[in-house]
């Protein structure tokens, strides 16, 4: 596969611990088998973490913060204009690096959305829309991971949108047993584990998870979460002051384990595209307790339990009652891994990207 031979493609991405990281390592071996030249542009904390020049992509570092900081996203934008002199294409990932990327000017530009717009409300919320609505009608081609997220771009006038799933890569297999896992999480007999994965931050609503085990869960699950980031230390304080059953396992490299010794993995999110963990979950055959919210109910269909955002008490509930039903968790695995079949992979969201590279590199 040889469709970009000579084009030099820039990748951009502003501060990423999480899925738009892994989402773009991912595709990058697939952009230069078609024989493209790949940069990626970003803060250098996410190349120390991702390994992007581990493909054979050349790295630029262009420090795009993942909060609004104008002086700094000024300081951005010369820095990707000298970085993407040369590129035939340049493809932002986010509504942060897409706005650097294109007060920057470099075209044609493609705006992969992977998340929406952080709420709230005042002079700040004013700014925000008003960037993003730039944002994506800057944007020759807007991808959006979700079918919520294309309509809300269709609504800024952005003018070519695309739903274009994010595949999360496939995990490696386990390297240890349930048991050893369980031993490791100090659970004794058959006590259920109930897993958390992603990214200590407001929009994974770990809050409203705290409050659910507050009001009580049956089967006196632990709970433990896998994931780093800036909540850590008043989750950690409410967790001791509330003699709470949760373990901050922190960043953690053998998730496939962790699933593997799981009973349930809960996704309390305020909101979400096309989920990563969702997808981990249900490709392991792990239950799935999450939140209606964003693109969830289209990925997941019939075959997870969803409850309302920020409803602790239905959250309690639902995993209560997957914890006490064996039999209802036995038919949700099963119907997770059927869903996840019909999902495209990696290969073919990346082969995705080289067919819009390739469609925009022809009109130039």
């Amino acid at each position: 596969m040889a469709e970009l031979t000579g084009a030099t493609v820039t990748e951009v991405l502003a501060t990423s611990t999480g899925g738009v990281g892994t989402h773009l390592r991912s595709v990058l071996p697939t952009l230069a088998a078609a024989g493209a030249d790949v940069r990626v542009c970003g803060p250098r904390a996410t190349e120390e973490l991702f390994g992007f020049t581990a493909t054979g992509a050349g790295f630029a570092e262009v420090g795009i913060s993942a909060g609004l900081a104008p002086a700094a996203d000024l300081r951005a934008v010369r820095a990707l204009r000298r970085a993407t002199a040369g590129s035939d294409l340049v493809h932002a990932h986010g509504l942060r690096a897409g706005g650097v990327a294109a007060l920057a000017g470099r075209r044609p530009l493609v705006l992969t959305l992977h998340n929406a717009a952080p709420p709230g409300g005042g002079l700040r919320r004013r700014v925000l829309d008003a960037a993003e609505r730039a944002t994506v009608r800057a944007a020759d081609v807007v991808l959006a991971a979700s079918a919520d997220l294309a309509a809300n771009a269709r609504r800024l006038g952005a003018r070519d949108v695309r739903v274009a799933p994010v595949s999360a890569p496939p995990l490696p297999p386990p390297g240890r047993s349930r048991g050893e896992v369980r031993a490791e999480l100090g659970l004794a007999g058959d006590r259920p584990l109930v897993l958390a994965v992603g990214r200590l931050h407001p929009q994974k609503g770990y809050d409203v998870l705290l409050d659910a085990l507050v009001r009580g869960v049956d089967g006196d699950p632990l709970v433990a979460v896998a994931g780093d980031g800036p909540l850590h230390d008043a989750l950690a304080a409410r967790v001791t002051a509330g003699a709470l059953p949760v373990t901050l396992l922190g960043r953690r490299t053998d998730v496939a384990d962790l699933l593997a010794a799981a009973d349930v993995v809960v996704l309390p999110s305020v909101w979400e595209a096309r989920s990563l963990t969702a997808q981990e979950a249900l490709r392991a055959g792990v239950p799935l307790v999450a939140t209606a919210v964003g693109g969830i109910p289209e990925l997941v269909g019939d075959a997870a339990v969803l409850v309302p955002a920020g409803d602790a008490t239905a959250l309690a509930g639902a995993l209560g009652g997957l914890l006490a039903d064996p039999g209802r968790r036995a038919a949700l695995a099963a119907a997770g891994q059927r869903q996840a079949a019909g999902w495209p992979d990696e290969t073919a969201t990346a082969a995705g990207l080289v067919a819009v590279y390739r469609e925009l590199l022809a009109r130039r």
